[in-house]
């Protein structure tokens, strides 16, 4: 029985899963092997050969993606879904969690700078002109984020702080669909793992700091009980109404309110000199358990051939 993974530029973390997965599975003489998925051309409806695949780049790499689907198709369990996954995007997510009960910060979906290639002003007749950005503003407020509906990275990401700010930044967004949110102005900011729709690793995160520039830190208890809690039970609920095995949500709190800000990273950092050895360990035991628990599992054919059977795993 093979578990696969799937790997971008990253180096720390592919490496010790699959590491972990063959230690556990020697010590426990499960007959489980893990290893790197090595492809060239796939044939359609063909088995992958994997029991399970762990899905780190075909978010960057549409080839993977497709890929993962004929495996799905075929029966083997892909963390993370990459039906949902090719369907998703940030808004809808926003908007899932405000109906589900989980504190969002106010979010407008505003229209493209720049026509998307091969449209024309025929094609956006649909769109009221000029827009009421004041209306809007009046909604949302300042300060404010301008980015992408649908991205991850903090690409394309702009704080405004006025209308004149936000200008200078929506002419910069060519032809990308973005959403403008309320700034939360927050006296504690957590990000935080979510494996298997079952486990949380809380970590204070400081999204002003650069990339491998002590973003992360380790929650050791001082965070308020209720709030931990409460952080534990939102981070649960959103993974579990995405479908997401692996993810990460962050959380700006303000007057003790958790409001969710982020929570659409199904191929999260996990690099050790980012996020720390200590968050570094607890996910790579995390996520080798889940793979070699959804690799024990019967395998199950799909009861219909529909995408439905699909997205929802």
């Amino acid at each position: 029985m093979k578990i696969g993974v799937l790997r971008g530029q990253e180096k720390s973390f592919p490496e010790a899963l699959i590491e972990r997965i063959n230690q556990k599975s020697q010590q426990q003489k499960l007959g489980i092997t893990a290893e790197f998925a090595m492809l060239e051309g796939v044939r359609m409806a063909e088995p992958s050969g994997y029991r399970v695949l762990v899905d780190r780049i075909s978010h960057e790499v549409p080839f993977f993606r497709a890929y993962l689907k004929n495996a799905m198709l075929n029966g083997t369990d892909v963390i993370n879904n990459p039906f949902w996954w090719s369907a998703d995007e940030k808004f809808f997510n926003y908007a899932l969690a405000a109906k589900i009960g989980i504190p969002v910060p106010r979010t407008v979906l505003v229209p493209h700078f720049a026509h998307p290639p091969n449209t024309t002003s025929d094609s956006m007749r649909n769109m009221v002109y000029p827009i009421n950005w004041e209306k809007i503003f009046h909604y949302i407020g300042f300060p404010a984020f301008l980015k992408p509906h649908s991205g991850g990275g903090w690409k394309h990401v702009y704080k405004v702080n006025n209308p004149e700010e936000f200008f200078k930044a929506y002419h910069q967004t060519g032809d990308l669909a973005m959403v403008l949110q309320e700034g939360i102005v927050f006296t504690e900011y957590y990000r935080c793992y979510t494996v298997g729709r079952k486990k949380v690793r809380i970590m204070w995160y400081d999204p002003s700091k650069p990339y491998l520039g002590g973003q992360y830190g380790i929650d050791e208890g001082n965070i308020n009980p209720a709030l931990r809690d409460r952080i534990t039970e939102y981070c649960l609920k959103i993974n579990q109404a995405l479908g997401y095995d692996l993810n990460t949500a962050e959380f700006a709190v303000r007057d003790g309110i958790p409001y969710a800000i982020d929570y659409c990273n199904p191929a999260p950092d996990a690099e050790v000199n980012s996020v720390g050895a200590t968050n570094f360990e607890w996910l790579l035991e995390a996520m080798a358990n889940l793979a070699i628990e959804r690799a024990q599992q019967p395998q199950k054919p799909p009861k219909e051939y529909a995408w439905s059977s699909f997205i929802s795993g």
